[in-house]
C-alpha cells in the first residue's frame, strides 16, 4: 500500500465433521537479529499511553489485555527496534492489532535465535466453536517497517488512517463539552447562556453530555432508558437545539448504550438483557452492569432508542461512551461473552452510521480505553483521556501519536485546576498542549474572567488558522538529551511551515537548556523563526532569554542549520512551552 503499512488477517475453517474448540490464532513476522529493544504502551485511567521500554533478551515482552475493551494500559500495539533506536534512527517494526476486545501482542525471542512479533484475538476459553464448515476470521494486523526511527513508523500509521474512507474530511470543529460545567444540573437557562459564551469565543460544536436522560440526576440509575427526561426538559432537547443552532455551532449528545443501571426501567423489565455468569453475583462497576450486546434483541432496542433521538433532534454528534470493564462476562450458560459483544459493538455502531451518515461518533471509554484502527470504521475521534491535567497530557499526546494522527484525538482545554489531578496550571500551558489535537474546551467559560475569555478566543482563532496544518502536516516527535524537556512538530507536507512545541516538565538540572534541533525541514530552503503566543505565552516570563528572541525582529535559518546547529530555547520554569511557527521564504 502507499501507506507502507501491510494488513494482514487469517481464516480458520472447520472440514473436519466434528466441532472444533479454536483456542488462539496467532499472526507472527519474523524480527531480525538486531531487534533487541521493544516500545509498548501502558498506563492507566487519566494516564494513558505511557511508554515503556524493554530489552528483547531470550523470553518475550508481552502486552495482553482482558479487560473487554482496547484498555488504559495493554495497547495492542509493539515496536521492536535496534537498540537504543530514537524517534530518528533505529530500524524497527512494528504490529498493531485492529480490534476493540481482549488481545494478545508480543515480541518473542526464541532459545533457537529466531525472533517475531506476534498479534492476535484473544479468545477466552470457549468463545469460539466452529462447527463444521464454519470459519473463524482474525482481527487484521497492520504492520509497518522504517529505518529512520519510531517517527517514520508512525508516518506510515498516520498515512494508513488519512487514507481510509471513514477519514474525517471537513475540519475538525473547536468542541465545547459541558460535563466538567454542570455535570448532572441541567437548567436550560444556565446551558443557553454557557452556549452563547462559548459561540461567543469561537466555539463551534456545543456537547449534551450525561444528565439529559430518564432519571439521571446521578450516576446510579437511568443508563438504559434513552429518553430525554420530562422532569428536567419539559419541552424536550428542542429549547437547546434551537439555541445552538441559532449561535451557529453545531449539537453534540452523550451515550452510554452498552451499559445498564439496576435502577432503570430497561433492567426491571429485561433483567435477562445483562452480560453476566448466572451463577454468580453480578460485579457493578460505577453502579452499572453491561448489557448483552451478542443478542440481536438488545441491539435492536438500543438502535431504535438512540435513532429515535438523531431523528427528533438536530444531533450531528455523538459521544460514545463505555465507562467499566467487562466482568464476569458471560452469556447464557456461562459461555465467555467478549467475542460475540465486540462483534455485537460493531453491528450496532454499522446500523446506526446507516441511518445517520451524516452523524460524527466519538470514541470514549473512561476516557482512552477504547482507541484503535477497528473502531475508526465507525468513529471519527477519540476522547483521548478523563484527564486534561496538561502535564500529564503532554506525555499521553506523545504516546497516542505513536500510531493515531493528531486530528483523531479529542484534546480539551479545562480549567485552571484539574479535575482528575487537582494540579494548576497557567492558561498557556492549557492551550499550547490542547492545540495540537483536535481542540476543545472542558470549562465553565461563564466562570473565566474578561480576560480569560478573550484569551481563549484568541486560541481558538490561532487553531482555525492553522487547522489544515495541525491535521493534515506531518506529526514528529523530537528527541532532545533533556529528560525534562518534550518537544515535537507538524510539518507541512510540502516543507512549507511547521508549527513546534518545546515544553519543559519539570526542572532541568542546568539554567540553560541543551540546544533543539528541529529536523524534517528542506535543508536548502530558508525558514523565519516566529514565536506563536499563545493565552499570553511565555516569553515574558522566561528567564535567560537567547538573542534570537530579543527585539532585534524575526530570525531566519535554513532547513539544514534547523537540523544540525538547532537553536538555544530560553531557560523555562517547569510546566511552560513556547510554541514557534516556522514559514519558508526561499
Amino acid at each position: 500500500k502507499a501507506s507502507g503499512v501491510v494488513r494482514t488477517r487469517v481464516t480458520v475453517t472447520n472440514l473436519a465433521d466434528t466441532s472444533y474448540q479454536l483456542a488462539a490464532v496467532r499472526q507472527t513476522f519474523p524480527l531480525p537479529s538486531s531487534a533487541r529493544e521493544v516500545l509498548t504502551f501502558g498506563g492507566r485511567w487519566t494516564k494513558e499511553f505511557i511508554e515503556v521500554r524493554e530489552p528483547l533478551q531470550t523470553g518475550s515482552v508481552t502486552v495482553e489485555n482482558r479487560s473487554g475493551r482496547t484498555s488504559h494500559g495493554r495497547v495492542p500495539t509493539v515496536f521492536a527496534g535496534t537498540t537504543g533506536f530514537t524517534n530518528d534512527r533505529g530500524e524497527i517494526r512494528a504490529v498493531h492489532l485492529e480490534w476493540s476486545g481482549n488481545s494478545f501482542a508480543a515480541a518473542d525471542a526464541l532459545v533457537d535465535g529466531r525472533r517475531c512479533l506476534q498479534a492476535a484475538e484473544l479468545l477466552l476459553p470457549g468463545e469460539v466453536v466452529l462447527q463444521p464448515g464454519e470459519a473463524y476470521e482474525s482481527p487484521w494486523a497492520c504492520w509497518s517497517w522504517s529505518d529512520a526511527g519510531t517517527n517514520g513508523v508512525s508516518q506510515r500509521f498516520h498515512i494508513e488512517l488519512r487514507s481510509r474512507p471513514n477519514h474525517p474530511s471537513s475540519p475538525r470543529p473547536v468542541t465545547l463539552n459541558i460535563w466538567e460545567a454542570v455535570y448532572f444540573d441541567h437548567r436550560l437557562d444556565r446551558l443557553e447562556a454557557l452556549a452563547e459564551a462559548a459561540a461567543s469565543i469561537g466555539v463551534e460544536r456545543f456537547v449534551v453530555d450525561d444528565g439529559w436522560f430518564h432519571l439521571r440526576r446521578h450516576d446510579r440509575a437511568g443508563l438504559g432508558d434513552w429518553w430525554v427526561d420530562p422532569d428536567v426538559w419539559p419541552n424536550g432537547l428542542h429549547p437547546i437545539a434551537e439555541k445552538v443552532s441559532a449561535l451557529g455551532m453545531q449539537l453534540g449528545l452523550w451515550f452510554e448504550p452498552e451499559m445498564v443501571n439496576p435502577d432503570s426501567d430497561l433492567y426491571r423489565a429485561h433483567p435477562e438483557w445483562v452480560l453476566v455468569d448466572q451463577r454468580y453475583e453480578p460485579v457493578l462497576g460505577r453502579q452499572q452492569l453491561v448489557l448483552d450486546l451478542g443478542r440481536p434483541e438488545v441491539r435492536d432496542y438500543l438502535f431504535d432508542q438512540i435513532s429515535t433521538i438523531l431523528t427528533e433532534y438536530p444531533i450531528s454528534y455523538v459521544k460514545w461512551d463505555h465507562n467499566r470493564e467487562l466482568v464476569h462476562a458471560s452469556t447464557v450458560g456461562g459461555q465467555a461473552g467478549v467475542h460475540k459483544q465486540t462483534y455485537g459493538f460493531y453491528e450496532l455502531l454499522r446500523r446506526l452510521r446507516e441511518q445517520h451518515p451524516t452523524v460524527e461518533i466519538e470514541s470514549c471509554s473512561s476516557g482512552g480505553g477504547r482507541i484503535d484502527f477497528k473502531v475508526l470504521d465507525y468513529c471519527h475521534r477519540f476522547w483521548t483521556s478523563d484527564c486534561n491535567d496538561p502535564l500529564e497530557r503532554q506525555l499521553i499526546q506523545r504516546g497516542f501519536g505513536y500510531v493515531f494522527p493528531p486530528e483523531y484525538m479529542g484534546a480539551h482545554i479545562g480549567p485552571d485546576e484539574s479535575h482528575t489531578t487537582r494540579r494548576k496550571h497557567s492558561l498557556a500551558f492549557r492551550s499550547a498542549t490542547a492545540l495540537f489535537g483536535h481542540l476543545g474546551i472542558e470549562w465553565n467559560v461563564l466562570d473565566a474572567t474578561d480576560a480569560e475569555r478573550v484569551a481563549l478566543a484568541d486560541v481558538i482563532s490561532t487553531y482555525k488558522t492553522h487547522r489544515a496544518l495541525l491535521h493534515g502536516g506531518r506529526s514528529m516527535r523530537i528527541d532532545h538529551d533533556n529528560p525534562a524537556v518534550a518537544a515535537h512538530a507538524v510539518i507541512a507536507g510540502d516543507q512549507s511551515e511547521a508549527l513546534v512545541s518545546f515544553a519543559t516538565l519539570s526542572s532541568t538540572d542546568s539554567l540553560m537548556i541543551e540546544r533543539l534541533h528541529i529536523p524534517g525541514l528542506n535543508p536548502e530552503a530558508s525558514y523565519v523563526l516566529a514565536v506563536l503566543p499563545l493565552a499570553g505565552g511565555v516569553t515574558g516570563a522566561a528567564r535567560h532569554q537567547p538573542r534570537w528572541m530579543g527585539t532585534q525582529g524575526p530570525i531566519t535559518m535554513t532547513g539544514r542549520q534547523l537540523a544540525a546547529l538547532g537553536i538555544q530555547p530560553p531557560a523555562l520554569d517547569p510546566d511552560q512551552a513556547l510554541l514557534l511557527h516556522l514559514k519558508r521564504v526561499s
